[in-house]
């Protein structure tokens, strides 16, 4: 499991992601709020969420 924070405002959103010991998974992150900014939040998340036992 892991936690996104997002803290949102008009033109910008500063983001953390956490996993499930609260270790930092990035360093807190700031999006456009426009289609570009989504995408790389979606990326990051992405990126920390695969299934990983499956790897072998």
């Amino acid at each position: 499991m892991i936690y996104v924070g997002i803290d949102v405002a008009k033109d910008k959103h500063d983001c953390c992601i956490l996993g499930p010991d609260t270790e930092e998974l990035f360093q807190v992150f700031t999006i456009r709020n426009n289609s570009d900014g989504y995408g790389e939040l979606f990326h990051k998340i992405e990126s920390v969420s695969r299934d990983k036992s499956q790897i072998k």
